[in-house]
């Protein structure tokens, strides 16, 4: 390879990069110049499966961005839930889970759907994941799913169909 077509193709490149970065600039004035989207800036999060990973999981999510909040959590033991709780509680004002939204059993997740949550965060086991993803986005929330998203044919087809 010669060093002259080497900097061509370099130059070239750059001076892709550079229009591609000057466009990005310009795409809100290219758009009708879409302004700030009203709304709350605050991001309500629900935990549905409160192991390590779950935990884990929305701890990070709050560290993620300003405005994130962890508001319920669902498991299917207590055990879980209050180790949990009190690990997440170090997050501060991010952390508002008070008992009535603390929910223990098989249809904890039903009831995490129920409150005014954005967004929830499946770390239950794969086997129950299709079931949980399903019906939160029947439940018009926004879903972070841990992977696997299933753990058979039948699971992965209710994931797809859920989000046709």
């Amino acid at each position: 390879m010669d060093s002259g077509s080497m900097g061509t193709h370099r130059r070239d490149f750059l001076k892709g990069a550079v229009a591609t970065a000057a466009l990005t600039g310009l795409s809100p004035q290219l758009m009708g110049g879409l302004g700030p989207v009203s709304g709350s800036d605050e991001i309500r999060v629900g935990l549905i499966g409160c192991g390590g990973r779950g935990s884990g999981a929305a701890d990070n999510c709050v560290k993620a961005a300003d405005g994130v909040k962890i508001v319920a959590m669902a498991d299917l033991f207590r055990d879980r839930l209050e180790s949990s709780r009190s690990h997440l509680m170090a997050l501060g004002e991010s952390f508002d889970v008070p008992d009535e939204r603390s929910f223990v059993g098989f249809d904890g997740y039903k009831k995490v759907l129920e409150c005014d949550v954005d967004l929830v965060i499946l770390a239950t086991p794969p086997g129950f994941r299709p079931i949980h993803f399903e019906a939160a986005i029947d439940a018009g929330k926004h879903v972070f799913m841990e992977k696997p998203v299933a753990t058979d044919g039948p699971g992965i087809r209710k994931v797809l169909a859920a989000t046709r």
